[in-house]
């Protein structure tokens, strides 16, 4: 087996025509803690309304959790987040995204789930695709089930009109309820808009209300149950109720996770997911040349050490090197618990918040592996036409270990003991297979997403050898549905939750900034008292996924809380 194991960074090309030789000023209108994808966004609203702002990254590349890095030579990975649906129409017209570089690759057919042994109906059934073809859809369900086939669709047309109702919501700041109850005509003003906002959201609801007040409190499965009764397809639907939460598609809350991967648009296409030309990194690449063609200033190699903090004022921030640089606002694009626990000067929160804060639960299920192999898997369910060709399931998302819902009940006990399945899920990607501009010819990327790995292993922390074997027990996995993968890897790499929360400082090595739960949602994202963007202190206000609508490429966040800035900033001090 060529296998190389590779620990750090190589090289990237991520950053270049983006952070120019700026000298850092002493003084901006708005400083942003971290240039992940919301920050820029941030940025990018912020100066093109008339304030000069900074963007502060502590690492040598831009982009966050949404990046681009060549971390084996010749082979650019979307090294965290790997996929593109949620990032919100409206900011790409606004900041005239496509004009900046952005190329989406659309997808189709979306979703291959390959099975070990043959099933369905006539015991022949390989596999099952999902396509936008409704009727080979139809056609591929109806190998396992004819009732699920029909069924299919008008599930589809709910979970549609679910979406469509709710979709304001992403592009609103949530209802705030210390607002609301605030001595101040302003604030309640603004709350009295975020109300009306929900009941209208509620009321384009309809007769859909009750099965959206299930998706936002059932388990998934229960859902799904009531719909199908074939696995394949179930287990399918259900990883994403799970992906990127330690929770089981039997646990209530996990339908609110899937609503929340399905909530996206690509192309005008509602619920599309593609690939980013250049991969993830191209998204925050577009949204930085936005916000520098504007003159906003974008600094890599930055780190801060603490935001500067005056009788309950947020005044700018200190750098590691001790350069101190002062704003009226300061946006942090960080986890709420690096904002309000890491950044700021100790005894700055109440003790009440600091217990709140301290409670957001950051828990995460996943291990990121990203891998360069020398030609393309070839499936035993649907084989390669001819060597190393592409073929349209590669295009997708491939589920392994996925057949079964049990399967990933069962993935998710191993972890709540400290342990690791036999049998992970993964979500496969191979972003190569459509962009001819991450590998050499007839090389690819592949992506692996995977679950369920817990921060802290029975046996104690994670350690080189324990992501070997980690690795191992994943690419064992994919030999029983593609033999000859492991043989065809070049080099790889492991990113278990600790390592993703030191190299992208997502806390807990949560890709949402914490866990996608009701009461971490909304009016309570990422507590109650920081719902509307604004913290307990003057100027400083989260940007990044901490806050609501949540996780994923989406952008919103960042918005909002630039909205709320410039609505705020001529009462700054």
């Amino acid at each position: 087996m060529r296998v190389l194991k590779l620990t750090r960074l190589l090289g990237s090309s991520n950053a270049k025509g983006i952070v120019r030789n700026y000298q850092i000023k002493s003084e901006y209108d708005a400083i942003v803690i971290g240039a992940g994808h919301n920050g820029l966004v941030a940025a990018a609203y912020l100066q093109k309304s008339g304030l000069k702002v900074c963007v502060l990254e502590r690492r040598h590349v831009i982009g966050g959790a949404a990046v681009t890095e060549e971390i084996i030579p010749g082979f650019k990975f979307s090294r965290a987040s790997y996929v593109l649906s949620l990032l919100r129409p409206q900011i790409i017209e606004d900041l005239e995204l496509k004009k900046y570089g952005l190329k989406i690759y659309l997808r189709n057919p979306s979703s291959y789930t390959p099975l070990i042994e043959p099933g369905g109906v006539n015991g022949k059934a390989k596999s099952l695709t999902i396509s936008r073809d409704h009727v080979e859809t139809a056609r591929q369900i109806a190998q396992f089930s004819v009732k699920d086939a029909k069924a299919f669709s008008v599930y589809e047309e709910q979970l549609g009109r679910i979406v469509s109702a709710i979709d304001t919501l992403l592009d609103h700041p949530p209802l705030s309820l210390p607002s609301l109850i605030s001595s101040s005509f302003k604030d309640k003003w603004n709350s009295l808009n975020s109300v009306k906002v929900l009941l209208n959201s509620m009321k384009s609801l309809g007769k859909d209300f009750p099965a959206f007040y299930e998706f936002m409190t059932a388990p998934a499965m229960k859902i799904l149950n009531n719909w199908f009764e074939s696995e394949p397809l179930k287990a399918t639907l259900a990883t994403d109720s799970v992906i990127g939460a330690m929770i089981s598609p039997f646990q209530a809350g996990s339908g609110y996770v899937l609503l929340h991967h399905v909530m996206g648009e690509l192309e005008g296409i509602k619920g599309a997911w593609g690939y980013v030309e250049g991969g993830m990194g191209s998204v925050s690449k577009a949204i930085a040349n936005c916000a520098t063609d504007h003159g906003a200033d974008v600094f890599c190699n930055k780190p801060v050490s603490s935001i500067l903090t005056n009788n309950g004022v947020a005044q700018g921030v200190v750098l590691e090197d001790g350069t101190e640089i002062r704003s009226k606002a300061v946006l942090s694009n960080a986890t709420a618990k690096i904002t309000f626990l890491n950044l700021l000067p100790q005894g700055s929160l109440p003790e009440s918040l600091y217990k709140e804060i301290s409670s957001v639960d950051y828990t995460s299920p996943v291990t990121k592996i990203n891998v360069a192999v020398s030609e393309i898997p070839n499936f035993i369910a649907d084989p390669n036409l001819s060597k190393n060709q592409v073929m349209p399931h590669h295009r997708s998302t491939i589920h392994i270990n996925c057949e079964d819902s049990k399967l990933i009940h069962e993935a998710y006990l191993h972890a709540q003991l400290g342990k690791v399945s036999e049998k992970p899920m993964m979500e496969m990607v191979i972003p190569s297979s459509l962009d001819p501009t991450l590998c050499p010819a007839g090389q690819h990327v592949v992506l692996l997403f995977t679950q369920f790995t817990p921060y802290h292993l029975s046996d104690g922390e994670w350690t080189d050898d324990k992501r070997q074997l980690y690795a191992n027990k994943v690419f064992s996995s994919i030999e029983n549905y593609a033999p000859g993968f492991t043989k065809s890897i070049i080099g790889y790499e492991v990113l278990a939750p600790p390592d993703l929360e030191k190299i992208f400082g997502l806390t807990g090595g949560n890709i949402f900034h914490g866990a996608l739960s009701l009461d971490q949602l909304y009016m309570s994202r990422p507590v109650t008292s920081l719902s509307n963007y604004r913290s307990h202190m003057t100027g400083l206000y989260l940007c990044g996924s901490s806050s609501h609508p949540g996780g994923g490429v989406m952008g919103s966040a960042g918005r909002l809380a630039a909205s709320t800035v410039l609505n705020d900033y001529k009462s700054l001090a």
